[in-house]
């Protein structure tokens, strides 16, 4: 039988001296879909790259290379707590939405034909709205 393993980022932010401005829950949920959309995204953008006509995906692959960037940055952005400014945290959790949601729906018009596309669009759409609920979540201090 598999043990369920604490996620190394939530030990981190549960040895922190300093407590969130948002939902430990949501701050979580947030955080593991910006990870898997970073790898996601960038492993779509590979293969977008890949397929017999890259230059049909031109948009697909720089969408998707912008949202793996944005979903980097608000994982080291949220993991930062020690004098965080709130209104830059929301707006980076917010623009890493909007990433989302465009790059989700460009992989949806290849998604059809394309099989990494049409997971990248599954997971980014997850992502988008795991920030929204992030952005949208009650503090919890």
């Amino acid at each position: 039988m598999a043990q369920a393993t604490t996620h190394h980022g939530q030990q981190m932010l549960q040895a922190h001296p300093q407590r969130s401005a948002f939902d430990e829950r949501a701050l979580l949920d947030c955080l593991e879909a910006c990870l898997d959309c970073a790898q996601t995204c960038v492993s779509c953008a590979d293969a977008c790259s890949a397929e017999a006509d890259p230059k049909m995906l031109a948009k697909c692959i720089r969408l998707n290379n912008d949202c793996a960037d944005l979903c980097g940055v608000t994982v080291r952005i949220l993991m930062r707590r020690t004098a965080s400014d709130p209104s830059v945290v929301r707006a980076t959790v917010e623009a890493c939405a909007i990433a989302c949601a465009a790059c989700a729906a460009e992989c949806e018009h290849h998604g059809e034909h394309m099989e990494h596309c049409r997971i990248c669009a599954e997971v980014c759409r997850g992502c988008a709205e795991a920030c929204g609920r992030l952005g949208s979540a009650k503090a919890t201090a």
